[in-house]
């Protein structure tokens, strides 16, 4: 008996209505039934084939148009929609604001029951720079170049497999061979170009992703607002004439590079965190300055990658936490103390706590620098430090900042922080889902008074959220 053949599902004039999570838009089939689709936006009419059938949704791809919505425009990057970033370039940064918004303003509703939560929300804060507005990229290098559909169909034998460029989505071991990426100023093209160029000439092998095996790895370049510039070459494995070549060849040619750095990497993964980097020329970080702030950065350091629009963000968080100069602030998911210190000139005392031992090292190197006294940091699960015994030990908050990841708060530390009670809370959040979840556990003691939706991420689907609480 001959295998089944799966039938395929065409959903004819979809209408798109709204945009959805994670970067897709959502229709409704004439049952009423929810569509999550891919390559479509709001006002767009599609055919949808579907790729996914669940009992209460269904996902597809759109495959023809029969209207296009008024919010599109014209891509600017030529990799769009191969390139797994960047996914609303063809949507109007006006609609990509409008959508963000109402992303905010559902989730509180729907998730947190905030019902009439639009009359605290001012409107997003768009981003000033919509392209080149990243100060840390990394590139890979392969030896399996992604094929097109066309290249595959022709028939052909491709030899130039060789790239530099961004793993493809859902295809890890192919990467995009990428001619020029909008996300980091120059001379963030030309470093990565000249990289390629370079290590063709000199038959270097690129990294056999499946096999791993080979020679380069991959390429972080990372910029400061003040010009300076990091360059960190991975390698598998030691070359020394290689290496040495390849690396003194970008620092001939990019004299701005101020800190040239490699590791050699045998590992499995591409991780720089339990890497020993060393230095091939010049510094081993980069400096970075917010107002009279400098922070240190390092190849392995986290720092926002929109420095720009952090700046703010953090100045709208100051702002927020209303503050008068006597208070004592907990800064919860504090990671390398930047909101923390930013914060410290207007208070008496912040304390920070973070779960990784590098940012909190970072943390209180960078307050010394800045010459912070009044900033104290621990380390540990923010669950389990912060407890009875901590409170008791550093006092009851006037005011908490709580920052912290996709996931949002602990159920734990949500009640420590109902346990404290105190008179303002401002929760900055990447994820307004979690965000509002947590904010329902905390209704019955705290009112919201503000909230303030942040696009730190122009052509992507990813919003900051800022929500101030006060105690009812």
């Amino acid at each position: 008996m001959g295998r089944k053949v799966k039938q395929k599902i065409i959903l004819n004039n979809i209408e798109v209505l709204r945009a959805g999570a994670k970067g897709v838009s959502v229709g409704k089939t004439e049952e009423g039934k929810t569509v999550l689709i891919k390559g479509a936006i709001p006002g767009d009419v599609v055919d949808v084939h579907v790729l996914k059938k669940k009992s209460s949704y269904l996902e597809g791809q759109a495959v023809a148009f029969h209207k296009k919505s008024e919010y599109r425009v014209e891509p600017q990057c030529e990799h769009f929609g191969v390139c797994g970033g960047c996914k609303w370039q063809d949507m109007s940064y006006d609609a990509q604001l409008k959508f963000k918004h109402d992303e905010v303003v559902n989730n509180l509703v729907r998730i947190g029951g905030f019902k009439d939560i639009e009359n605290e929300t001012d409107y997003i804060v768009g981003s000033k720079e919509q392209y080149f507005y990243r100060n840390k990229l990394e590139f890979t290098f392969s030896n399996a170049r992604w094929l097109t559909l066309e290249e595959i169909q022709s028939g052909k034998d491709f030899d130039d497999r060789d790239v530099v460029g961004f793993h493809i989505p859902g295809a890890w071991s192919k990467v995009l061979d990428v001619t020029k990426c909008h996300l980091q100023r120059d001379p963030s093209n030309a470093i990565r170009v000249e990289a390629k160029r370079f290590a063709l000439e000199h038959n270097l092998d690129f990294f056999d992703l499946k096999n791993q095996e080979g020679l380069l790895r991959t390429l972080m370049i990372r910029t400061s607002q003040n010009g300076e510039l990091m360059v960190l070459v991975q390698f598998y494995r030691e070359e020394k004439e290689n290496r040495e070549a390849f690396l003194q060849n970008l620092k001939d040619k990019f004299p701005e590079i101020t800190s040239l750095l490699y590791a050699i990497n045998p590992k499995q993964n591409d991780s720089v965190y339990d890497l020993d980097i060393q230095v091939f020329a010049g510094e081993d970080h980069i400096m970075e300055q917010m107002e009279d702030l400098n922070f240190k950065i390092g190849p392995k350091s986290f720092y926002q990658t929109n420095p720009a629009q952090a700046y703010e963000l953090y100045k709208i968080t100051r702002d927020f936490a209303g503050l008068e100069g006597n208070e004592l602030v907990y800064d919860l998911y504090t990671g390398t103390g930047t909101i923390a210190q930013f914060v410290s000139k207007k208070v008496k005392k912040v304390v920070g706590i973070e779960s990784v031992p590098e940012a909190i090292e970072a943390a209180k190197a960078a307050a010394e620098r800045n010459g912070i006294t009044n900033c104290d940091f621990y380390c540990g699960d923010m669950k389990d430090v912060l407890n009875q015994e901590f409170i008791e030990q550093h006092g009851i908050p006037d005011v908490i900042i709580t920052d912290p990841p996709r996931d949002g708060m602990h159920k734990k530390v949500v009640e420590n922080i109902l346990f404290m009670n105190p008179k303002r809370v401002v929760y900055v959040s990447c994820n307004s889902a979690t965000q509002a979840r947590d904010l329902e556990l905390m209704k019955d003691q705290y009112k919201i008074v503000k909230v303030q939706p942040v696009d730190m991420f122009p052509q992507t689907h990813h919003v900051e959220n800022i929500v101030v609480l006060e105690r009812i």
